[in-house]
């Protein structure tokens, strides 16, 4: 099959180039002329693991091209995928459209009939009637509009999309369907369940999944809190109803809260729509406004280990990224930690493995280090902030001579408090039974 896929952000990319590892001819296209540069000379635009020699390979045999311009390239395809930006809109929340809605338009001047037009960015319900008004207001009619949720994870995407738990098409005719089910045979091999539905129906499974996750994710910090409270241990708490298959542990790990590209946009724009048709969805509206608590108390934790004045406090930061194993700064949970710190008077150094550069365009004002213990020289505290690999085997004596305050904030539990109040340092968790003020 020959796929146009536009847009090369985080989700375009990664499809195209797995596309083009099933077999498919795929050209991904995108108006930023420095990124497609880039791209043609092997410079990726985001830091994904295994991105890079995938992309490699396929451009090597041929079936995997980068573009400019939309033209022969769409006039071509079997399948157009709109895979351009859906970013929260300020004031409101809602998902801008604007990006997708202008692609569509440019596909109508060079699309051929019987094509299928696949929206694979996360829309909010009913644009892909939207997109077939809009074809038609071209003056395209004889072809298929359909849905493609993408369900990818950060730092496993390529894992994700070769071995997803589920396919979701949202197609109103047969045609689409056929399409979609050709793109993805490869994936039957590893009996993929794909599940074919209506076109909105499938837009709001990629929101209520999103939600549902930030559910959990939220539920599980408010147990710390009581964890705290009543000195328990969260992580157990974790195990023991993760344990219950009709639960299940994953998302169930205390922490700062949650960020990144998806869960804070997607539950906004569920709400969006909600609201827009008049349905409360108070569970989701709750879980955003814990998200939020949660990420703005995050300094109050630091404060009450250190002491509650930061005037002057030296403060490291471990990761910066909004989880491991990528560049991704938004939303993440250092910015407002560390915005916070820097307000209430405490100087920050911070390391991240891979998210630096992304880091400086956002965060003003700390010193950047070259690995965790330069970070943590002469600290008051050192703060575990992203689960990174690297972070989980620190020579904690090493850090406990850097430091001058030994305290260790470890807002990930990645670190046991024995073993830390062994290396000489004052441990500070998540959830791990009650809380004392220093």
């Amino acid at each position: 099959m020959r796929i146009a896929m536009i847009g090369t952000g985080y989700v375009g990319l990664v499809s195209g180039a797995c596309f083009a590892d099933f077999g498919h001819r795929v050209c991904c296209i995108d108006k930023d002329v420095a990124k497609i540069d880039g791209l043609n000379d092997g410079v990726m635009p985001i830091w994904e693991p295994g991105l890079e020699a995938l992309v490699k390979a396929n451009v090597q045999r041929g079936r995997l091209a980068f573009a400019k311009d939309l033209g022969e390239n769409v006039r071509n395809a079997d399948a157009v995928f709109n895979a351009v930006g859906t970013p929260a809109r300020r004031g409101d929340g809602h998902a801008d459209l604007t990006f997708v809605f202008d692609a569509v338009r440019e596909v109508a001047k060079a699309i051929r009939p019987g094509t299928v037009v696949v929206t694979k960015s996360t829309v909010p319900v009913g644009t892909g009637d939207r997109i077939e008004e809009i074809l038609h207001e071209e003056g395209v009619t004889d072809v298929s509009v359909a849905s493609n949720p993408e369900f990818l994870r950060e730092g496993a995407a390529i894992a994700d999309f070769k071995h997803p738990d589920r396919i979701v098409v949202g197609a109103e005719d047969d045609r689409a369907q056929e399409v979609l089910k050709e793109i993805y045979r490869p994936l039957f091999l590893n009996r993929a369940p794909i599940l074919f539905t209506g076109r909105r129906t499938a837009e709001l499974t990629k929101y209520a999944a999103n939600a549902f996750l930030a559910v959990k994710i939220s539920f599980i910090n408010e147990i710390a809190d009581l964890c705290e409270a009543v000195d328990a241990d969260v992580q157990d708490v974790a195990r023991g109803i993760g344990l219950d298959n009709r639960i299940g542990p994953k998302f169930l790990h205390a922490g700062p809260g949650y960020g990144g590209s998806c869960f804070p946009k997607d539950t906004l724009a569920l709400l969006q729509t909600a609201d827009k048709f008049g349905v409360d969805q108070r569970i989701v509206r709750t879980t955003v406004e814990v998200n939020d608590d949660r990420k703005a108390h995050m300094v109050d934790r630091i404060a009450a280990a250190v002491g509650e004045d930061l005037t002057g406090k030296r403060v490291a930061v471990l990761g910066l990224a909004f989880k491991p194993n990528t560049d991704d700064m938004r939303e993440a949970p250092s910015i407002p930690l560390v915005n916070g710190l820097i307000e209430r008077g405490a100087e920050v150094s911070a390391f991240d493995p891979v998210a630096r550069e992304q880091a400086e365009k956002i965060l003003k004002g700390i010193e950047f280090a070259s690995d965790a213990y330069e970070a943590a020289a002469g600290a008051d505290a050192l703060v575990i902030v992203t689960e990174w690999d690297e972070f989980r085997a620190l020579d904690l004596e090493k850090i406990a001579e850097a430091l001058r305050g030994k305290v260790l904030v470890d807002l990930r539990n990645v670190y046991d408090r024995v073993e830390a109040e062994e290396a000489g340092l004052a441990y500070y968790g998540i959830g791990r039974g009650r809380l004392e003020p220093a």
